[in-house]
């Protein structure tokens, strides 16, 4: 899988099994959404009580164990972790703030347009503009420092709890929560999703896909690599909506989706730059943890707290539009993200200035 051609079918494969998993029972351009899984299974642990939002995704459960599975197998799993884990934690949370905003992580976002809906656009333009403002911040010197070896046990947990999570979406003991109606109670055959999951996180974990890394190696070097396996997911997943009857181009109607389109913007504005700070989409956060890294498991838990705050307080949007407390949130959000950034910046900037007088001393 390694090359431009490895992302390429990398990308078509993901496309395939998005518009796949649609067809056997996942909402319409949500046959693969990490944001969206994650809330999901927010609400099935009680986290939040909103109805219809509550299942145990094990898209998420294959693509940790896929990617698990393949960084051992490949040599890659290392347990690492120090690296300002509340700030990657309050990150996360303010990532699935802005996704919920709008209704999808990056990857749903994709498979929107390739679904024919055109407010994905204005998301898109925020993403991307997130993204920018998150590469002027690295040029800037911004880091969050680096991250200290740790026991190998402690880099098990991770896929441990991806265990758990699935032994309670079999057993299905009372104090589960699972969906009788709306987008929670549409969902594909467990083992059909679970077999996504893993050849999902397994690709990933290999080719290191993430939307946010493509757009931003662009914007960077000029690297178009990564940004190729998106761009194959958008056209193979628009071919099978095609043949399924899934394309319905437009603006309004589309499932799952407002046509808020300033919030749509704003939403991916601070999912974009969040994730730029965090190194990667909520898609390469789970991969992350998954290959021993503890920063971005407890990022994938500020995910999960993001997700339960934002149904419990009313942030999310839904079909109706943006909420007003939702809008609030967002700008708090952008404001702490980009004090994140700033603050961040200013330290890698002092370490370097004591670290010249110490040279020239």
């Amino acid at each position: 899988m390694s090359g431009r051609k490895g992302m390429i079918l990398v990308g078509a494969m993901v496309g395939i099994l998005a518009v796949a998993l649609v067809a056997f029972g996942n909402p319409v351009n949500m046959g693969i959404c990490i944001v969206c899984f994650i809330r999901d299974t927010a609400g099935a642990l009680g986290l939040h009580r909103a109805g219809v939002v509550q299942y145990i995704r094990p898209e998420i459960v294959g693509i940790a164990l896929g990617a698990w599975l393949m960084s051992l197998k490949g040599g890659d799993f290392r347990t690492r972790g120090g690296s300002a884990p509340f700030t990657r934690f309050i990150l996360g949370f303010f990532v699935v703030i802005g996704a919920l905003m709008f209704l999808g992580c990056p990857l749903r976002m994709v498979l929107r347009l390739a679904g024919g809906d055109l407010t994905a656009v204005f998301g898109l333009l925020g993403f991307t503009a997130g993204i920018l403002v998150g590469v002027a911040f690295l040029n800037k010197g911004f880091t969050l420092n680096r991250t200290y070896n740790m026991s190998k046990v402690e880099g098990f947990m991770f896929p441990a709890m991806q265990v758990a999570l699935l032994i309670l979406l079999i057993t299905a003991p009372a104090f589960i929560f699972f969906s009788s109606e709306g987008p929670g109670s549409l969902h594909a055959p467990v083992a059909i999703s679970l077999i996504a999951g893993l050849l999902l996180g397994a690709a990933a974990q290999r080719t290191r896909l993430c939307m946010v890394g493509g757009i931003r190696d662009f914007v960077m070097f000029k690297d178009t690599h990564l940004i190729s396996g998106f761009l194959a997911i958008l056209v193979v997943a628009l071919i099978g909506n095609v043949i399924t009857g899934n394309f319905r181009l437009g603006f309004s109607g589309q499932p799952v989706a407002h046509t808020d389109w300033l919030w749509n913007f704003m939403g991916m504005l601070l999912a974009g730059l969040g994730s730029v700070l965090l190194g990667g989409c909520p898609l390469r956060q789970i991969i992350l943890a998954a290959e021993g890294n503890i920063d971005s498991a407890i990022t994938f838990l500020g995910m999960l707290v993001g997700a339960a705050f934002a149904h419990n307080f009313g942030l999310a949007a839904s079909g109706a539009g943006a909420t007003a407390n939702g809008k609030v949130a967002t700008i708090i959000g952008l404001a702490v993200v980009a004090a994140i950034g700033l603050m961040n910046m200013e330290r890698s900037a002092e370490v370097t200035l004591k670290g010249d007088v110490s040279i020239g001393s």
